[in-house]
């Protein structure tokens, strides 16, 4: 099962990039053979240093007309927009919203470009089968939180809709075992119809 939680779970990470010294028309014609609006630069050991998009591009058609001979370090925009390793899913969608991102780069703890998360990428856990949405929380609301033996709960998933029945050890767990649920990526809502055990 595929816990789909981070951009590491998502992303891209056989990325296409171009290195600061490509010339413009290199970068065109990658964009356009891969059907990319950006493209990562990259050092040649690896690090992120900029993002070069076809707003980019534009402004630099509008300037002189030296600037065919522009190279992708002189175009790029610097320092980039990026997500680290390890961002929630989430996190990386509100960070998308807020500008005219299609796709963020993501780079690890020394700035090297790992993957590349784009729109439809975070849209993934919408995708995800009801069968692994219930299996996570399965063993998220069972075997994580709930004591072993003290509840018996059923879990029903339908096209994201999630329902909670059966038995709990305490009332005051069902807003608990609701809230953690709809935190679970895939999870469209979440109704719960729990009781309070009677002890034996």
């Amino acid at each position: 099962m595929k816990h789909l939680r981070t951009v590491d779970d998502v992303m891209t990470h056989a990325v296409v990039s171009v290195g600061p010294g490509a010339p413009v028309h290199d970068v065109v014609s990658t964009m356009q053979r891969w059907g990319f609006g950006s493209l990562p630069v990259v050092s040649a050991g690896g690090r992120l240093i900029g993002v070069v998009s076809e707003a980019d591009l534009l402004a630099m058609a509008a300037g002189t007309d030296e600037s065919h001979h522009a190279t992708a370090e002189q175009l790029m925009t610097a320092p980039p927009v990026t997500v680290p390793v390890g961002t929630t899913i989430a996190g990386a969608a509100r960070l998308m919203a807020k500008g005219p991102f299609k796709r963020l780069p993501v780079v690890d703890d020394e700035d090297r470009l790992v993957g590349v998360v784009s729109r439809g990428d975070l849209l993934k856990i919408y995708l995800r089968p009801d069968a692994d949405v219930a299996e996570e929380l399965r063993e998220l609301l069972t075997a994580r939180l709930v004591p072993a033996g003290s509840a018996l709960l059923h879990i029903h998933v339908d096209h994201g809709v999630v329902r909670l029945e059966g038995e709990v050890p305490d009332p005051a767990l069902t807003d608990v075992l609701v809230h953690i649920a709809r935190a679970v990526p895939g999870v469209v809502d979440v109704t719960a119809r729990l009781h309070a055990r009677v002890p034996a």
